[in-house]
């Protein structure tokens, strides 16, 4: 149980999206911050937009849950304190604006996905057509999205003469500082545009680098909680050892001291943002759609796969890290046999599900960059040709024996119609491959790895490319 006394930690965060990743990383780490005793100014208040789940299972717990860390060796556990209330936003709406509005809630923290901020892919731009973002700009009282309760709660503490919170988005998006200012202020724009001046101005929109496998948490899990620590608990999060957390050291209104509890404050977060998102945001996209299409369900499966190992490993040492910015203090080989092991980790396996989710934004976040590079270095770039490959044939909605599955993404009907026509390179009309469209051959070698994929199956085709691409980098 938590060592401090909870009635004594003030509500120094906000964070909206309070789902597992959030308690698996930010509220363990403010759950540190409490129990060394160093601050108790920093404890979380949880909105959740969407789902009343949070809030109905963990209110019957007082806010408490259980961590669990499964890796190699024996699993540990630790109830979390530090999430005082959650409030479900469509029910609790005036309890969601009374605590951004609070002076003593310095830190507005996010994890709403990439579809939370209604981004173009292509120009970066806000899309102020969304049906949710219309809906919510003639709205009074509850929202859909995460910008109106911001605003509103923004132009009350202007009023009052109260500092602006800092908006802390821990999502993984390449730039999620910028992509977290433009969705804020150019929603206040088409409420109020001296607000936006003043938000643009006034509030700091920290970047950060966030890392911790944490899949959902099912039946089985609750489970083995109790079994193993006689923990009856309705919502635990069981997570990997292995947590990071860099922030960009701006802030607007008084810092916590995350530093004092593993947290890493930096001048500039996108060195290592880039290697993260690359490494390892890429590589999971990559294993999610062609372990999906071979018939895999769970990392660990795929990658007792000899071959399907081999792939990762060798694209992220070949066509990936040669591409990456050094950053002091780190070192990329030693980063990547570290995510080979947890990716391998069967205590702590994810599921292939999870990670292909909202693939359309992964590809263009987390894979295209590394293949554009590529192409223009003139270096080898078979292996991520063939993570795209292997998105366009999942998106067909069902593996090589035929099984159905879900294509859970915000453009699913356009890609699933476009993944299914007869020609494999459909998929290349969408508006992210433009570039692509347009190098000679690209098109070509495109097709062929899809028809390979259905001729020879995933396997036989990773090891085809694993010979192509180890002949490649010797000539």
């Amino acid at each position: 149980m938590p060592t401090y006394d909870r009635t004594t930690l003030q509500r120094g965060v906000v964070h909206i999206g309070a789902g597992n990743f959030h308690r698996a990383h930010q509220a363990v780490y403010f759950d540190d911050l409490a129990c060394s005793g160093i601050s108790t100014d920093w404890g979380v208040t949880g909105v959740s937009l969407h789902s009343p789940d949070a809030r109905d299972l963990l209110s019957t717990q007082d806010g408490l849950y259980t961590v669990v860390e499964r890796g190699h060796n024996d699993p540990t556990a630790r109830v979390v304190g530090s999430i005082g209330s959650i409030h479900y936003a469509p029910n609790d709406g005036m309890a969601v604006r009374a605590a951004l509005a609070d002076p003593q809630t310095r830190i507005v923290s996010l994890t709403i996905t990439s579809n939370g901020y209604f981004l173009d892919p292509v120009t970066h731009e806000f899309d102020a057509d969304h049906p949710d973002v219309r809906a919510d700009l003639l709205a009074t009282d509850t929202y859909a999205t995460a910008w109106p309760y911001l605003v509103e709660a923004l132009d009350h503490r202007r009023r009052a003469g109260v500092a602006p919170f800092t908006v802390l988005c821990c999502d993984n998006l390449p730039d999620n500082t910028p992509a977290a200012r433009i969705a804020l202020v150019s929603f206040a724009a088409l409420k109020d545009p001296g607000l936006a001046s003043w938000i643009d101005a006034n509030v700091a929109f920290p970047a950060t680098m966030v890392d911790r496998i944490t899949p959902r948490t099912s039946k089985s899990e609750r489970e083995f909680v109790e079994r193993t620590f006689g923990i009856a608990d309705k919502w635990p999060v069981v997570t990997e050892p292995h947590s990071q957390w860099i922030i960009e050291d701006s802030f607007s209104n008084g810092r916590p001291p995350l530093d004092e509890v593993g947290a890493e404050f930096v001048t500039d977060v996108s060195d290592h943002k880039t290697v993260k998102t690359r490494l390892l945001n890429g590589t999971h996209v990559a294993m999610a759609c062609l372990g999906t299409v071979a018939g895999f369900q769970r990392t660990d499966e795929a990658m007792r796969d000899q071959v399907f190992f081999d792939y990762i490993e060798q694209l992220m040492a070949d066509e990936i890290q040669p591409l990456l910015p050094p950053v002091p203090g780190m070192n990329n080989a030693e980063y990547r046999n570290t995510l080979l092991s947890r990716l391998s980790n069967p205590q702590m396996s994810d599921q292939l599900s999870r990670l292909a989710r909202r693939g359309s934004s992964k590809i263009s976040s987390f894979i295209l960059p590394s293949l554009h590079e590529a192409i223009a270095a003139d270096r080898p770039h078979n292996l991520l040709m063939l993570a795209i490959a292997g998105w366009a044939r999942y998106l067909r909605g069902y593996d090589l024996q035929g099984r159905s599955y879900q294509i859970d993404d915000p453009e699913s009907e356009l890609l699933t119609k476009l993944a299914n026509m007869d020609n494999a390179d459909a998929v290349l009309r969408h508006d992210m491959f433009a570039e692509l469209r347009a190098i000679p051959g690209f098109t070509e070698r495109f097709s062929e790895l899809v028809a390979d994929i259905d001729e020879y199956g995933v396997i036989t085709t990773l090891r085809r490319a694993l010979d192509d691409d180890i002949r490649e980098l010797v000539s």
